[in-house]
C-alpha cells in the first residue's frame, strides 16, 4: 500500500505526537497503560484557512514544522503510516512554541 497523505480542509491541521515519557523522574519504567498522552507535536500538514464571509481564505498562525501545545480532549487521533497523528481545528491549538 503506498504512503497515505493528508490534506486537511478549513483551518485543520495534522500534528504529529511526541513520544510519551516511558519512565518517571525516578527511573520507574511506565507500562503503556500508565503513560500519559502528550500534548505536544509538530505540524505535519495545515489546511487553507476557514472560509470567510468575503469569500477569501483566513491565514493560519501556525505552520509545517511549528511545535504547538493542544487541549487533551481535542481532534482526532489517527494512525498515519505508523506514526500516530491528532487531527485538530486552528482554535484547539493553545499555544505554539517559539525559539
Amino acid at each position: 500500500m503506498a504512503k497515505e497523505k493528508l490534506r486537511p480542509l478549513d483551518d485543520r491541521v495534522v500534528v504529529e505526537l511526541v513520544d510519551a515519557e516511558e519512565t518517571t523522574a525516578g527511573g520507574i519504567v511506565l507500562p503503556d497503560s500508565a503513560q500519559e498522552k502528550p500534548q505536544l507535536g509538530t505540524v505535519v500538514a495545515v489546511g487553507p484557512g476557514r472560509l470567510l464571509e468575503s469569500g477569501n481564505r483566513g491565514e493560519l498562525s501556525v505552520a509545517i514544522g511549528d511545535h504547538v501545545y493542544f487541549g487533551k480532549y481535542g481532534g482526532v487521533d489517527q494512525e498515519l503510516n505508523g506514526r500516530e497523528v491528532k487531527i485538530l481545528r486552528e482554535g484547539d491549538i493553545l499555544a505554539k512554541v517559539v525559539d
